[in-house]
């Protein structure tokens, strides 16, 4: 006897003619469709979009930095003259640069009463602080007023992604203009080091920052002392990473494959009961019911 591959089919056919459509089995089946397009366009439309996953963890992100962040200040001052207005960088390595000018712009503002500072600086990456105030100047003010806005305060370069939505510049529109004009500012800053990483595996490097502020008027033994604009700033040892990521393929076919499967065995069990409850319905209206 020759051997019949065909006996491994273990999806053996039913002749068309031993078989019985029904209305039920149709709409039953329609609706399948219907809802098997429903969940395969749902899960193709998660399979080509990308999602942002975050996590946290103990390092220096960019070592090739040469342990430097890069910080830009946009600040208007609006009634103290450009020529009192200066940038003063000082930290725990010992860094003490009164009147910094490098990448910076001074505009005048309210016919000249007023000064606008833009600055782009590096830090180094411990404790410090950086502030602007009339130190620099050849002659210090008797009442400078440091009342302020602040446009923009960001380390590290901008992330290109507007998915994420950080606090990267956390004291953009900070406005002091109502405050006391000699007090002092103190914004006390806990720069978080960030990473993002695109689907080729390119990385960004930034900074997140968190912030907490205070106004006071400063006195000695010598009298009130000149105000300025503080910003001291502390790194965090925690880096936060995003990671862009996009569902893997097998993942994509087995949930297919599921959707499918299941949502067939479903509407087979119930398209059976049905129409075995008719068919026991049937028999007792005719008196055939045993």
């Amino acid at each position: 006897m020759p051997f019949d591959f065909r006996r491994f089919d273990i999806y053996r056919k039913v002749p068309k003619d031993l078989t019985q459509p029904t209305y039920t089995g149709a709409i039953i089946s329609v609706c399948c469709c219907l809802f098997i397009l429903f969940l395969f366009l749902s899960e193709l439309t998660g399979f080509i979009a990308t999602e942002i996953v975050n996590e946290l963890y103990v390092d220096d992100p960019d070592k090739d930095s040469g342990g430097k962040i890069e910080v830009t200040l946009n600040i208007s001052l609006p009634n103290l003259h450009c020529e009192l207005v200066g940038l003063d960088i000082q930290d725990e390595m010992g860094r003490h640069e009164v009147g910094h000018i490098d990448n910076s712009m001074k505009i005048p503002l309210n016919n000249g009463d007023g000064c606008r500072f833009e600055g782009h600086f590096s830090i180094n990456k411990v404790p410090g602080n950086f502030h602007v105030s009339t130190h620099s100047a050849t002659a210090q003010p008797q009442s400078p007023d440091m009342t302020h806005v602040i446009h923009k305060l960001s380390f590290g370069d901008k992330l290109q992604v507007q998915s994420i939505h950080g606090a990267f510049n956390a004291l953009g529109g900070a406005d002091k203009l109502s405050s006391n004009p000699l007090a002092s500012h103190d914004y006390i800053l806990k720069i978080v080091p960030t990473v993002y990483e695109d689907m080729t595996g390119k990385q960004q490097y930034s900074y997140q920052y968190t912030v907490a502020n205070k106004e006071y008027v400063a006195y000695s033994h010598t009298g009130r002392i000149i105000p300025a604009i503080w910003f001291r700033y502390d790194l965090s040892p925690i880096t936060v990473k995003y990671t862009e990521r996009r569902q893997p393929l097998y993942r994509f076919i087995t949930t297919i494959c599921a959707i499918i499967g299941g949502t067939f065995t479903v509407a087979g069990i119930l398209d059976s009961c049905i129409f075995t409850a008719s068919e026991a319905w049937k028999k007792i209206q005719i008196g055939k019911m045993q």
